[in-house]
């Protein structure tokens, strides 16, 4: 187990049954609701997978008032696993030869993924603990960079411009550290409103909670974002050292442990 508090439980998945909750709850979130295209193998199981599933760790929330609900939930793949099937899922989004060639000996990167919560769950409280949960695994792991796409909802850029720009002009890897960029063939530039245009109030009022969440804790973002026609939702990178890891907030959520 990785926290619990009250009726709130998160822990890895250890067994297919609860894998295959997590893939339910997200087919719930992303094709039902955010109108993501399934194969017809998804669409008829009423699951989201893919063959990273197999392999990466699962974390997942519990509702332990509803009889065990998975009402929330992380995808997580380490380095070490990554070398050992194939790679990376962001690497069909991103080139992360920079990032990969300047990870010394000591580093332990982690790549997010498939991040979702339940429409009735969504509140601040069920998204600070799924964020202890993840903390706890950053502890145990002693991971010291975690990256992966983070996603905003369209597929038409122009309608995103503010968000986008926002993240570009203000959020940005700095240059001093490993620059990850979108592959050539997917790549859209970000820079779609200089900065002195921009309503940075607004522009964070428009990010997605997880985006936002992002941001405020520490993270980079990476050059360029992507389209993914399938998830119908255009793609940011997000870079984000556990070093940057808001303290006060580390300190918040492990207290309560």
């Amino acid at each position: 187990m990785l926290a619990r508090s009250g009726w709130l439980e998160a822990r890895i998945a250890t067994t297919p049954a609860e894998i295959e909750a997590a893939q339910r709850l997200r087919f719930e979130v992303f094709y039902r609701e955010m109108n993501a295209r399934p194969t017809p193998d998804m669409a008829a199981s009423g699951r989201d997978f893919d063959r990273y599933d197999a392999f990466c760790d699962h974390l997942l929330v519990f509702d332990l008032e509803a009889g065990g609900a998975v009402v929330g939930c992380y995808r997580l793949l380490r380095q070490a696993v990554a070398a050992e099937n194939g790679g990376f899922y962001s690497a069909d989004e991103y080139d992360l030869g920079p990032l990969l060639a300047a990870a010394g000996p000591n580093d332990r990167l982690l790549e997010l993924g498939r991040s979702c919560v339940a429409r009735d769950y969504r509140s601040s409280a069920v998204m600070q603990f799924m964020w202890r949960g993840l903390i706890a695994y950053l502890d145990r792991h002693d991971i010291t960079l975690m990256f992966g796409c983070a996603s905003l909802h369209g597929v038409e850029p122009d309608t995103l411009k503010l968000e986008l720009a926002y993240l570009h002009h203000f959020h940005a890897v700095p240059p001093e550290l490993p620059q990850v960029r979108a592959l050539p063939a997917r790549y859209v530039d970000m820079n779609l409103m200089p900065k002195e245009a921009i309503d940075a109030q607004e522009a964070q009022r428009e990010l997605p909670p997880l985006v936002k969440g992002y941001i405020r804790f520490g993270s980079y973002i990476g050059d360029g974002a992507v389209i993914d026609h399938q998830f119908n939702t255009t793609d940011v990178f997000i870079y984000f050292p556990t070093s940057r890891l808001d303290k006060r907030l580390r300190a918040f959520l492990t207290r309560q442990r």
